[in-house]
């Protein structure tokens, strides 16, 4: 259940000050379905679904009740319309940053990043919590599949640039895949968690070790 270690929709204090509805002046188009999106998973990790009204979003987003429903409809499709903007834009700022990096090892860094939560309580994992604890249709199932596997075919595509060139060893893609993801699904579960033992250690440094030294060519120390 990936996230983000950089600021962005969706790190904003749980403490934050509810913007005022300027009625003369809504957003429209873009800045007003971003501005809703991001509301509402402040707004869904700090209440959790059942207690979620739709005028708590709206107040957060500084927009007006009408609106939020505009963009959302029914509160049954809000959960896993604000997951789907939330990881189509995390992968974009993952994507930008990926094409900068110089490596396929810079590109792996990234990816570990990206996906683990950047501290107790990151609202894009309480997202995802919230959404996987709900009962989903086979609609629902399809979303959720489509979003995890987006993050698999991220992964592979840097082992294959990776082994390609040389810089990783052969793996199994798929089988790597499933137990590096697993890892990170894990670590991430204990950094929500607050587990003590990330106290004074790195959960990304740990991770990223554990993979390099997997995909590291033989004969390299």
């Amino acid at each position: 259940m990936p996230t983000s270690e950089t600021a962005g929709p969706g790190a904003a204090s749980r403490s934050a000050t509810r913007a005022p509805v300027d009625r003369k002046r809504q957003p429209s188009g873009d800045e007003a379905r971003g501005r809703a999106m991001r509301a509402a998973i402040a707004v869904i990790a700090e209440k959790g679904t059942a207690a979620l009204r739709m005028s708590d979003i709206a107040a957060r987003a500084g927009m007006s009740t009408g609106h939020i429903l505009y963009h959302f409809g029914k509160k049954d499709r809000l959960l896993l319309e604000v997951l789907a903007w939330s990881q189509a834009d995390l992968w974009a700022r993952f994507q930008q940053a990926a094409d900068q990096a110089a490596s396929p090892a810079e590109k792996l860094d990234l990816f570990v990043r990206f996906y683990l939560p950047r501290h107790q309580g990151d609202e894009r994992y309480a997202l995802w919590t919230q959404v996987l604890a709900q009962r989903q249709d086979e609609a629902g199932r399809r979303v959720l599949t489509e979003l995890l596997d987006g993050w698999d075919e991220r992964l592979e595509a840097i082992l294959c640039e990776g082994r390609d060139s040389g810089q990783f060893a052969e793996v199994d893609l798929p089988e790597f895949t499933i137990r590096a993801v697993a890892m990170l699904s894990g670590l991430s579960e204990d950094v929500m968690l607050g587990r003590s033992r990330w106290q004074h250690a790195s959960p990304h440094a740990f991770a990223l070790s554990a993979l390099e030294r997997e995909l590291r060519p033989t004969g390299q120390v």
